[in-house]
């Protein structure tokens, strides 16, 4: 069952166009990670799924719903966290987490408490005494103490700590865990790596690669180490080798996952005293992707 669905969703402020035929696609119980720098399109793509922003042109739909026509109805199912979050100052924290959950009107209170011990926080202190962490932890516990279908997470753990980062991780995997959905924009690969099982990567307002963690890395590269026992001539010129580096009697560098088994052969006769093999993350990726714009780029300016 499709949760959030876009189809060429396009939003233009003037003359700049912040979003270029965007299409993503969310289904039940499913984390989807939305990836992308400062400037890309992530927040812009959010606010126009939560009806605060009408797009130009193209279909934004949640549970089948018109997100800018239907946004009443749509939010009572949604829980919603920015990345910069706003309390009124002479609220206790524990009033606002209130406010929010008789708002929605579907919290549990022992679920709050929960998460209030869970998140370490402190609900007595009025929020103008509160640290970025500790709003960000006010935000997330309303969300997380609310029984929405939709949880729509705009970088949620910017300002917190390792260990609050785990719990956060920890309250993801149990709502999907119970059948719901999770769109979680950010830019910390490793906290997308963890949670999601289908990626997004947003570049200039559009959508430059999409689909699960294993569907993307077949698109880049294998991290190797090796040793041999004879030197290793050549090695940079071999086709599909990448980024060559000694560390003392070891060689460290990146094979093109459709050249690994030719450069295994090149290596072999030479006597394989180590190998390691790594898996290529959703940081090298997202690197190759922005990198090969910027080479683009100077090669356009200099063209």
């Amino acid at each position: 069952m499709t949760i959030i669905k876009t189809m060429n969703l396009t939003k233009k402020f003037g003359k700049f166009t912040a979003l270029d035929g965007v299409n993503i696609e969310v289904n039940k119980g499913e984390v989807f990670g939305f990836i992308g720098p400062n400037g890309a399109g992530k927040s812009t793509t959010i606010r126009v799924l939560l009806g605060m922003l009408k797009a130009t042109s193209g279909e934004a739909k949640i549970f089948g719903k018109d997100a800018w026509k239907d946004a009443i109805e749509i939010h009572k199912k949604i829980a919603y966290v920015p990345g910069d979050v706003n309390l009124w100052p002479n609220l206790s924290g524990g009033e606002v987490i209130d406010l929010f959950l008789k708002m929605r009107g579907n919290g549990s209170a022992n679920r709050r408490d929960e998460m209030i011990e869970r998140f370490n926080l402190d609900p007595r202190k009025k929020c103008r005494t509160y640290s970025k962490g500790n709003r960000q932890k006010v935000a997330l516990i309303s969300a997380f103490a609310a029984d929405a279908d939709l949880y729509i997470l705009d970088e949620p753990t910017s300002g917190l700590d390792p260990l609050m980062e785990n719990i956060f991780q920890e309250c993801v995997q149990e709502v999907k865990d119970r059948g719901k959905s999770v769109l979680l924009s950010s830019h910390i690969l490793s906290e997308v790596e963890k949670l999601c099982d289908k990626v997004a990567i947003i570049r200039q307002g559009k959508i430059i690669e999409t689909g699960t963690l294993n569907e993307l890395r077949h698109l880049t590269r294998t991290n190797l180490v090796i040793q041999t026992r004879e030197p290793l001539p050549h090695l940079h010129e071999v086709k599909g080798v990448h980024n060559l580096q000694e560390n003392g009697s070891e060689l460290k560098f990146q094979v093109d996952t459709e050249e690994l088994d030719t450069v295994i052969r090149y290596i072999s006769p030479f006597g394989i005293l180590k190998l390691e093999s790594a898996p290529p993350t959703l940081e090298d990726l997202f690197m190759r992707h922005y990198q090969g714009a910027a080479i683009h780029s100077k090669d356009s300016v200099g063209g």
